[in-house]
C-alpha cells in the first residue's frame, strides 16, 4: 500500500479515530468567491480518498473527480481553480507543496489539514487488532499531540496560506465523527467507537480554534455526516476496506457530495 494512501488511512483514523473568524476575508459573500480564484489545499479528506474516480496525473495524491473540491468547482465556475490537495499530506507537506497556486487573485482556500500530523498510521491499526485499553491508550497518546503540537502547526500553515493569499476567504473544513453509537454492528467494540468519536470531536475541536484566531471559517460537517457513520445503516464513510485498505475510513463519493459539499459551499 502507498505511504500517502496508509497515511490518509491513519490521518482519517486519528480523524476517526481520535482523530474562524475575525478579518475582512471573512466577510467576502461566496459570489466574490466564484469571481476570483479558488485553491483547494489539504489531506485526503479535500484530495478524495474513497470516492473513486482518481485522476490519473494526480499519481499517490489520488485527486478524485468525486472530490468536494472539484464537485464546488464544476457548480461554480470560478476563474481558475487549483486542486492541489494529496493523500497523506501533514500541515508542513501542505505548506511545503501546495501553496504554489495562491496569490493576490485566490478569492476562496478550503484546506483540511492536523490528522496525519500526529502519526497516527497505527492508531486504527491498534484499535483494529489490539484490546479497548491499548486503544485508548493510543487515542490518549494522540490527542495529547493534538493538545500540545498541533496548534502550533496549524498556527505555521494557516500564516503562510493568508501571507500568499491576503484577500481569500478560507474556510477550514474538520472531519466527521466515524461511527453512529448504540447499534447492533460488526467490528469495534463500542467502547472503541465511542472514544474514536470524541477523539474527532477534540481535533475538531482544536483545529476550530486555530482557524478562528485566524479569522478563518471553520465549516463543520458533523452535522451533516449524522445519521450517515459506520453502523448507521446509510453510512457515507468506508469501516475497513481489505481490498484497498488505503480507503478504510475515508469518505464515499456519496460523503463528498452529500456531507463536505454542502458544507463548502455554505461557508464559501
Amino acid at each position: 500500500m502507498r505511504r500517502s494512501r496508509l497515511t490518509g488511512l491513519v490521518a482519517s483514523l486519528l480523524l476517526a479515530a481520535g482523530l474562524g473568524l475575525t478579518g475582512a476575508a471573512s466577510a467576502q459573500a461566496s459570489p466574490a468567491a466564484a469571481a476570483g480564484g479558488y485553491v483547494a489545499l489539504g489531506d485526503s479528506y479535500s484530495s478524495g480518498v474513497g470516492a473513486g474516480s482518481y485522476i490519473d496525473s494526480s499519481g499517490s495524491c489520488d485527486r478524485s473527480t468525486k472530490a468536494y473540491p472539484y464537485l464546488w468547482n464544476a457548480a461554480h465556475s470560478p476563474s481558475s481553480f487549483a486542486f492541489n490537495a494529496c493523500s497523506g499530506a501533514t500541515t508542513d507537506d501542505v505548506r511545503a507543496n501546495q501553496l504554489g497556486s495562491l496569490d493576490s487573485s485566490t478569492s476562496l482556500v478550503s484546506v483540511t489539514a492536523g490528522g496525519n500530523d500526529a502519526g497516527f498510521s497505527d492508531v486504527m491499526t491498534t484499535c483494529v487488532l489490539q484490546s479497548d485499553s491499548t486503544c485508548l491508550s493510543r487515542i490518549n497518546t494522540a490527542k495529547a499531540y493534538v493538545a500540545n503540537t498541533l496548534p502550533g502547526k496549524l498556527d505555521t500553515l494557516y500564516n503562510a496560506i493568508r501571507a500568499k493569499a491576503p484577500s481569500a476567504r478560507v474556510v477550514v473544513i474538520g472531519y466527521p465523527r466515524f461511527y453512529l453509537l448504540g447499534q447492533s454492528c460488526l467490528g469495534l467494540s463500542e467502547t472503541k467507537r465511542a472514544a474514536i468519536n470524541d477523539a474527532a470531536d477534540y481535533i475538531d475541536t482544536a483545529v476550530k480554534a486555530r482557524a478562528t484566531a485566524h479569522g478563518f471559517v471553520f465549516g463543520d460537517v458533523r452535522t451533516t455526516f449524522t445519521g450517515h457513520e459506520i453502523c448507521s445503516g446509510s453510512s457515507w464513510l468506508h469501516s475497513v476496506d481489505w481490498l484497498d485498505i488505503g480507503e478504510s475510513y475515508h469518505p464515499t463519493a456519496a460523503g463528498h457530495s452529500g456531507g463536505y459539499l454542502p458544507v463548502l459551499t455554505n461557508n464559501a
